[in-house]
């Protein structure tokens, strides 16, 4: 299965282009709701993350407000450590869960949407990567509409990502997002077109489990047909890994 990685900066149109993926039956795995997850109330993580940060955060609810959390993180490098040394862990668990139920599933392609895809080290289980970029005014601008910020607050949110320059520099596909909706829509549609595996791949891409399957069931035969399982589940699966 090709795992393709999509970051970028905040508000240059990631959601967006996870959108189009997604409308064209690529399966999208989004850790920004993954880790909306594991923050709701009696996730290891939210216990972790009201211990350090205190009561403060939270909403009347007893939820963490994501707002306040925010004000206080990207005014502050440790506390924004502290908060991905909490929560990452959990969210890496999901994600991989979430790929490994994608290939069994035969999916020849997904889509690993992760806003922090670089600084996160999750740009290793990806065979490409795609980059969404802006230009920082655009940037700075759509932070203020959307989010209500100020230009401080807004800036402060830009400047804790990873500099633009080395993101696109690590990047397989950089999409840059300054013109309309359409125009992005017409770059994802061409990335998709050009590496969305071939119908014979598709098709080792639904054997592959079948051949893990099989091996490990043959585990419990005797010793022979249990060297035989074993390689033929290898010798399909490498056939669709990347």
């Amino acid at each position: 299965m090709l795992v393709v990685g999509l970051t970028g900066g905040i508000a240059a149109g990631k959601s967006t282009a996870s959108c189009e993926f997604r409308a064209l039956g690529v399966p999208v795995i989004d850790a920004d709701e993954i880790a909306r997850q594991v923050l709701e109330p009696g996730e290891t993580s939210y216990a972790r993350v009201v211990e350090h940060f205190g009561p403060s955060i939270l909403d009347s609810t007893g939820r963490i407000d994501r707002g306040r959390l925010g004000n206080v993180i990207f005014t502050d490098p440790e506390q924004r450590k502290h908060l991905n040394k909490c929560t990452h862990p959990y969210i890496r668990r999901r994600i991989l869960w979430h790929l490994a139920q994608l290939y069994m599933c035969g999916h020849s392609m997904c889509v690993l949407d992760v806003p922090l895809l670089f600084e996160s080290g999750l740009h290793r289980v990806c065979a490409k990567t795609v980059v969404i970029e802006c230009p920082r005014e655009v940037q700075l601008e759509r932070l203020a509409q959307r989010n209500g910020l100020t230009r401080v607050e807004a800036e402060a949110r830009v400047d804790a990502q990873m500099r633009s320059d080395i993101r696109a520099a690590r990047a397989t596909r950089v999409v840059n997002n300054t013109e309309s909706v359409d125009e992005l829509r017409s770059e994802i549609q061409g990335i998709v077109s050009l590496w969305r595996p071939s119908w014979v791949r598709a098709a080792m891409g639904v054997a592959a489990p079948v051949g893990v399957a099989v091996g490990l069931a043959c585990v419990w035969m005797p010793w022979g047909r249990a060297v035989l399982g074993m390689a033929t589940a290898w010798i399909v699966g490498s056939l669709v890994l990347w």
